[in-house]
């Protein structure tokens, strides 16, 4: 199980990401928008030393579609380590309905009470 925040009305949790060369614990954006595994900024992708793969279209929250570097990175919840796709875009990290899938969560967020808890099913 695990806890996150809220900051005003943005739900924050921690995740562990990692790659050969670092490992980095930032406070992500739980984004249910977000169809994706996880999303970076530029600065934490260079501490991570991410090679980029790719290149893939993503529709931002104004409906604009842009082009967004494409990374591979390995997650870690709860002691389960995950192989992740992440896209590098500037903005706050955010991690989406396919991280959670691929964990296994279900998202609790209790707005009233500013209250998140992610729990594995």
């Amino acid at each position: 199980m695990v806890n996150g925040i809220f900051i005003g009305n943005v739900p924050l949790v921690r995740v562990a990401v990692a790659s050969r060369h670092a490992v980095r614990t930032p406070l992500v954006v739980l984004d249910s928008g977000f169809t994706g595994d996880l999303q970076i900024p530029s600065n934490v992708a260079d501490a991570l030393k991410l090679q980029v793969v790719g290149v893939t279209s993503a529709r931002i929250a104004d409906g604009k579609i842009i082009q967004v570097p494409v990374a591979s990175a390995s997650a870690a919840m709860e002691g389960v380590v995950q192989s992740v796709e992440v896209l590098i875009s500037e903005g706050m990290p955010l991690i989406g309905i396919g991280f959670l899938a691929k964990f296994g969560y279900r998202a609790g967020l209790d707005c009233k009470n500013k209250a998140i808890l992610l729990e594995m099913i």
